[in-house]
C-alpha cells in the first residue's frame, strides 16, 4: 500500500505543487488549505506522516500539530519562514519530527520525508518492548512510562528522551546518541535542549532533582538511568 501524506498549507500554488511532486514519488496525498480541513482528513485517512505549514490564518501550524498529538504520534514536518531555536524547541516540545525552512526545494522535502519515515519504521520496530529501569516501566507499544507504578506525565519529547536512556538502562548514553536519536537533523543545535529535557524528566522521576539518584550525569560523556 502506497504511503499516504497529508500536506496542509494555506498557500494553493505551493500545496499543488507538493501534491504533483509527491505523487510523482509514488505517495498518496491529501491536501488541506486550512487547519479545521486537516483534522477531518486525518480523521478520515490516517495518513503516516504530515507536512504543515505554521504560518496560517484561523488554526495554526502549532494548533493542528497540538490537536493532532492528541490522536496520535503520526509523524509531523513542520514548513516555516523562521529558523529561530525557540521556534524548533517549541515545536520539539509538541513532538515535530523534522523542520523545513522556507525557501526549500522540493528534493530537500522529499529527502526529509524519507528520513523521517524511516526513523518511523525503526521506532515501530521497538514498539512492542517494555523497558525497565529500576521502578521505571516504559511501555512503547502503549507510549506510556510509569514510576512505581504510576503513570508519568510526559510530553512526546520527555517520552522520547526516557525511552532513549531506558533502552540502555545501567549504561551511559552519550549526548551525542542522545541529540541524534531524539532531535536527529537538528542534534548540533539542541545541546541546550537536552539539558532541558533532562531536568524536565527529573522533576517527575526524582525526590530531589538537583540530587539525582535515577537519571544521573555522566560528567563529559552524557546521562544513566540507574537500573
Amino acid at each position: 500500500m502506497p504511503t499516504r501524506l497529508l500536506i496542509v498549507d494555506d498557500d494553493p500554488t505551493l500545496l499543488r505543487f507538493l501534491k504533483e511532486y509527491f505523487e510523482r514519488e509514488g505517495f498518496t496525498v491529501d491536501s488541506a488549505g486550512g487547519g479545521q480541513q486537516a483534522l477531518r482528513l486525518f480523521y478520515a485517512s490516517r495518513p503516516d506522516l504530515v507536512i504543515v505549514d505554521v504560518m496560517m490564518p484561523g488554526m495554526d501550524g502549532w494548533e493542528v500539530t497540538a490537536r493532532l498529538r492528541e490522536l496520535a504520534e503520526t509523524p509531523v514536518i513542520m514548513l516555516t519562514a523562521k529558523s529561530g531555536e525557540a521556534d524548533k524547541l517549541r515545536g520539539f516540545r509538541l513532538g515535530v519530527d523534522d523542520y523545513v525552512t522556507k525557501p526549500f526545494s522540493l528534493a530537500e522535502l522529499g529527502a526529509r520525508v524519507g528520513a523521517v519515515l524511516a526513523r518511523a519504521a525503526a521506532r515501530s520496530m521497538a514498539n512492542e518492548t517494555t523497558y525497565l529501569a529500576g521502578s521505571i516501566t516504559v511501555d512503547m507499544r502503549k507510549h506510556e512510562a510509569r514510576l512505581a507504578g504510576d503513570l508519568l506525565p510526559l510530553t512526546p519529547t520527555e517520552f522520547r528522551v526516557l525511552a532513549c536512556l531506558a533502552q540502555r538502562a545501567g549504561e551511559a548514553v552519550s549526548q551525542e546518541e542522545l541529540l541524534e536519536r531524539v532531535w536527529g537533523e537538528y542534534r548540533k543545535e539542541s545541546g541546550s535542549a537536552l539539558r532541558r529535557y533532562i531536568w524536565f524528566l527529573r522533576k517527575k522521576i526524582e525526590a530531589d532533582p538537583d540530587a539525582p539518584v535515577r537519571l544521573v550525569t555522566v560528567r563529559g560523556f552524557g546521562y544513566r538511568l540507574e537500573s
